[in-house]
């Protein structure tokens, strides 16, 4: 028996990706957050309310290379995702290089199987206010060949785009609905 969270959009990314204080910053959620990795050690919930809709956000911990083997946390908090309707995968704007940091979790992900791989998926570069100018355009580069679409850009901490992210999360979200109905 186990027992998987209920909620319409997920959160993945590295360590440090962002994924908390984007959860802390949109829900009334209280995780931990702090400047080391696997800070988040269980999964969290909130509720987002934005433009009058609402939906539940999951912020699942940190995976790393070799999670599908064990390695870090392992992938044993997938399944939390794995009912989600969209994923939102962020990758931080200052890690060493964003498309590499990007195919490590896809890989993570596509190993974890559960049709996780199949999900809707958003990409956004995160943490944007703590790079340059010169690097965010390099990232952007990066991130958007490794990920073959367009990524969003944010700061959950200025809240810098916070809203785009939500209303394109909240959209995939209705159209998923939509479908079901």
């Amino acid at each position: 028996l186990r027992l998987k969270l209920i909620a319409d959009a997920g959160l993945v990314g590295l360590p440090n990706a962002g994924k908390s204080t984007f959860l802390a910053t949109v829900t009334a959620a209280k995780p931990k957050i702090a400047d080391y990795p696997f800070t988040t050690l269980h999964p969290g919930l909130g509720v987002v309310n934005s433009d009058g809709r609402e939906f539940v956000l999951a912020d699942i911990p940190g995976l790393i290379e070799g999670a599908h083997e064990g390695h870090g946390l392992g992938d044993r908090f997938l399944g939390h995702v794995e009912r989600c309707r969209v994923i939102l995968h962020l990758i931080d704007a200052s890690c060493e290089h964003a498309g590499k940091a990007y195919k490590i979790v896809r890989h993570e992900i596509e190993a974890y199987g559960g049709g996780l791989s199949e999900k809707p998926e958003i990409v956004a570069l995160s943490k944007i206010d703590t790079v340059d100018a010169e690097t965010l355009k390099l990232q952007m580069q990066r991130l958007k060949r490794a990920a073959k679409v367009t990524p969003l850009k944010l700061s959950a901490a200025t809240r810098t785009n916070v809203t785009e992210t939500l209303r394109a999360l909240a959209g995939v979200i209705d159209e998923s609905r939509a479908a079901d109905e």
